[in-house]
């Protein structure tokens, strides 16, 4: 054998497990893939959750980090599933804090200060945009015949809806406002 095939050969493992399964390996494929990006964002907008909650300040100080504790809780409880939802169909899942930064579209936010109102605007924008990857992944799922996977993530964008409802509320200038 050569190099070129042993490579080729640890690849295809890394990537599918020969878990048994009905799917096709092409659906378990792309499908690990999809769950494997969005645990990077999960995993990202987790700390970012966690990160404004700890920083928290001003007026309404007390509701805004009660809401981005239950909100970093809700999503770390997503983690697990998703990791052994792709193993459970014979994929991988994430290997290393690297994998998650090369996979992640959570924009980090490091700033030494970041208004209560930013905060809010950004994770409302990152939860939109995690709902947007769920749905992919959902499409990837209805292609690939992966009902099961398509159900957990029906779940979790109900959930993720409900966050980007909650934060844009919390966000309104006014009452009734369209901002």
């Amino acid at each position: 054998m050569t190099d070129a095939m042993a490579k080729a050969g640890a690849a295809h493992v890394r990537t599918y497990l020969g878990t048994p399964t009905d799917l096709k390996q092409a659906a378990v494929h792309e499908i690990a893939a999809g769950l494997k990006a969005v645990l990077a964002d999960v995993f990202a907008l987790y700390i970012k959750t966690k990160n404004f909650h700890w920083h928290m300040s001003g007026r309404h100080f007390s509701d805004y980090h009660l809401l981005l504790d239950e909100q970093g809780d809700q999503l770390f409880a997503m983690t697990d599933p998703l990791a052994e939802r792709a193993r459970k169909i014979g994929g991988t899942t994430l290997h290393s804090v690297g994998e998650i930064a090369r996979l992640t579209k959570v924009a980090d936010n490091d700033a030494s200060y970041v208004t209560p109102e930013d905060m809010l605007a950004e994770l409302r924008e990152d939860n939109l945009a995690l709902t947007a990857r769920l749905r992919a992944v959902h499409g990837v799922c209805d292609e690939g015949n992966d009902v099961a996977t398509a159900s957990l993530l029906e779940n979790w964008i109900d959930e993720t809806e409900r966050r980007t409802w909650f934060l844009f509320e919390a966000t309104r200038p006014a009452f009734g406002g369209n901002s």
